[in-house]
Order: structure tokens, then sequence, then C-alpha cells
């Protein structure tokens, strides 16, 4: 089938690499190279073993690895993980504290679907989870999805979200990282209009692209250099025949990450290199800040080639989002609809992938909303991944985001119930949704 072979193609290269680093690692620790003193063996080594766990990372989805939580008694409470809702393409999850009371945050991450897994977000989750009860949006690897479930593009994405802030309910505060703000702030311009009852208490969006024409990054010049034709040429490939999707269209996340890293490859290849020499000398170790991150940064995952197709033609080029043009299932979303959620918008001064002035641009669109309901935040010094995950967001963004949630507490809308009740019930009704 076409595309299948190179799909394959890049499996099995990556695949020929991890066995070659296994071998290397193997045989350069032999103990009969104990009488041959030489730093080349060590050397060999440490390249195989660093080269078997990079290649091998690139296939496996990471572990959330939040076990526990401080308590307000100074205990340790454990964490655990429960699906919510599970359908084909997303599921919702909920970070579970044991024996804590429910907390009166209740926050939905909507995590990026942008190449890597949801666990991109950990850190953001494990500093959040000490005051809110916190849901994430858990996006599956479509190359593990049969084709026999269908499409999903912007449209479905967007179905899903209003799904989730459905089922929630309107105490819920929505936090969109990155590549789902534009979606996210649609999502709730349709519960605007079609379930008012069911808006999220208030939206959070953090570097996303709402007008991509605000600011100039590469990222845009991109998408306004290549044609749609030459994008589906390049980038869409079937799956092969070893997964659950085989035949399904997708944008591979091995090629992905392959343009990752191409970003800033003198800074991989130096960070790579030192981590070998480290690993020589003796002075790396399992869980080291290089393995922490390059666990989190191979680990990717394929899009459905509708997915990746619709948001480069409609959110970066059509730029549907910020001339408030875009529809779903046939119905034009009017963001103007938007009237009770609060809405803040976050920037990195240094951002280079959604660039200041992009995301800010969501204001503008809420034409509805009182300015007392609208409030933004540029972090000066701030890039991409620290406006969410970093230093700026422990010390100044999270309590800035957890002041304008506790500052728009009551808005009229009905509370949860804060009892350990609720979220039985609650995913009683999400079994119902996911069964739709």
């Amino acid at each position: 089938m076409k595309n299948m072979a190179t799909y394959d193609l890049m499996e099995a290269t990556r695949n020929a690499n991890e066995w070659w680093g296994a071998t290397a690692r193997a045989f350069a620790s032999s103990p009969a190279f104990g009488l041959v003193p030489h730093p080349f063996f060590k050397a060999l080594s440490a390249w195989g073993r660093i080269t078997e766990r990079s290649f091998a990372r690139m296939v496996i989805k990471p572990d959330w690895a939040i076990a526990t939580v401080p308590g307000d008694d100074g205990r340790d409470s454990v964490v655990s993980v429960e699906t919510i809702v599970d359908k084909p393409f997303g599921s919702l999850i909920h970070f579970k504290v044991q024996g804590r009371a429910v907390k009166s945050r209740r926050v939905l991450l909507v995590a990026p679907m942008s190449g890597h897994y949801a666990t991109l977000l950990r850190s953001t989750v494990a500093s959040l989870l000490p005051d809110c009860e916190v849901y994430v949006t858990d996006w599956h690897n479509a190359r593990d999805i049969p084709v026999s479930k269908g499409k999903f593009d912007i449209e479905d994405y967007t179905l899903y979200l209003v799904d989730f802030m459905r089922t929630l309910g309107p105490d819920i505060n929505v936090i969109a990282v990155c590549q789902p703000a534009p979606l996210t702030l649609a999502a709730t311009a349709y519960l605007a209009e079609e379930d008012p009852s069911a808006q999220p208490r208030t939206l959070t969006l953090i570097g996303g692209p709402i007008d991509p024409d605000a600011a100039d990054t590469d990222v845009t010049d991109f998408g306004r250099r290549i044609t749609m034709g030459q994008l589906e040429h390049l980038a869409i490939q079937r799956v092969g025949f070893k997964f659950a999707g085989a035949g399904r269209l997708v944008y591979p996340g091995l090629l992905q990450l392959a343009s990752f890293i191409s970003m800033n490859a003198d800074r991989h290849s130096k960070a790579f290199v030192d981590q070998i020499m480290r690993a020589a000398q003796g002075e790396a170790s399992e869980h080291d800040a290089h393995n922490r991150f390059y666990d989190e940064y191979l680990s990717v995952m394929d899009m459905t080639a509708e997915f990746y197709l619709s948001t480069v033609e409609r959110i970066f080029k059509n730029t549907e989002i910020a001339r408030n043009e875009f529809v779903v299932a046939g119905k034009k979303v009017d963001i103007g609809k938007i009237t009770q959620v609060a809405v803040k918008t976050v920037e990195g001064a240094e951002d280079d992938i959604s660039a200041p002035g992009q995301c800010v641009a969501a204001l503008r669109l809420c034409t509805g909303l009182p300015d007392s309901k609208k409030a933004s935040h540029l972090e000066p010094g701030a890039g991409h991944y620290g406006i969410f995950a970093g230093k700026s967001w422990r010390n100044n963004i999270r309590p800035l985001v957890l002041d304008f949630i506790d500052a728009n507490a009551n808005n009229g809308a009905a509370p949860a119930a804060k009892t350990e009740a609720a979220p039985a019930k609650t995913k009683a009704a999400m079994r119902v949704v996911s069964a739709q």
C-alpha cells in the first residue's frame, strides 16, 4: 500500500539502531576487556547504552510517574490514575489522591496532540495536584487505533473537548496548553451557544496559536510556504502491519521527532556527546537530568493524517479561528457567544513556537465578554516549554493561574458536590457519553 513501505523502513531503522546499541553495550562490557584497560571500550559501552535507550524510548509511552503528593496534614498521599472516559482517539483521566478530601478547584488540562504524549505535562500536573482536582486529556497513538474506528480531525477533536467539558460540569476550570488552545476556545464557544449550562468556569490559554499571523515564527513561515499537496506527499504515511492501526494514514511520530531535532540539531548533538562522556567516566545515572528530559522528548506518537492536515490548513493557512469562521459539524462557531467564561491568556516573551501576540488574540475574539472577565500575562524571559512546565510556570505563572481561578470561583455556575460520591456519579455519566 502507498507509503506503508516508508513507514516500515523508518521502524526498521529505529529497531536496527536499538539493536546496534544493545550489541555494542554487551560487546564492550565483556569482562575480557578488563585485561585491556583502554578508554575506547568504556566509550563504546557508553555509546551503546545511550543509543539503545534512546531508540527504545521512541516507541514507549512514558508513565506519569506521580506516586504521591504532599497532603495538608504533612503526610504524602498516594496518587492513582483512573480513566473516566475512554474513547477511541483519547481518554479523560483523573489523578485521584487517596484519602484526601475533594479539592474545590477542579482543573481540566487539555494536553497538546502534536507529537508527544500527554505525559509531557507531567510536571504541570504534579505542580497542580496539591491544590486541585486534576483531569487530563490523554490522547491515543494513532498507530494503535484500527482503521475501523474512523477518522479524527480538528472538528472531532473539538467535539471530544465538548463532551469532556460537558461531563465534568460547569465548575471545571480549563487550561489548554499550546496546540489545543484555539480548539479549546472553539469548544467553549460551541457550549456557550448549544449548552450554556455546561460551560466551564474559567478558560486559561497557554502559548497557543489563536492567530498565527499575529507574530511570525519558523512554524508559521513553514505553514505559509508549503502547499497542502506538498505537505501530504512529504509527511503522510500508512501505518505498517506491525501495529493495530495498519493501513491508517498518519503523520508518523518518528518523522515528527526528526523535525523536532533538526530545529536544534547542534544543541541535541552536544547533549548526547556530553552524556556519552559522562557515562564513560561513570558520572551518569539512571535518572539524571539528561535521561529525565530525553526519556520524554524521544517518546513520540503518530497523529492521524486528517488531524494534522486540517490543523495546518484551517488553523494556520486559513486562520479560521482568528477570523471567527470555524465550523464544527456543519455549524459555525461564534466565539463572541462566550459571555460568562472568564478567559486568561499566558505567553512567553521568548517563545519561538507560538510567539507573543498569537495567544492574546483570543481576548479580541471574545467580543461578548466584559473586560472584567479577561486577563493576560506575558512572562519575561520564558520560552515555550517554560510557560507550562519550567521555572517560570512554577514560580510565576502557576500562582497567577490559581489566583485567576479563585477570583472567578463565584460566577453563577452551580458548584459540584464536594463529596467522595461525586466522582463515581461522574464516571457513570461519562461511560454513557463514551458509549455514544
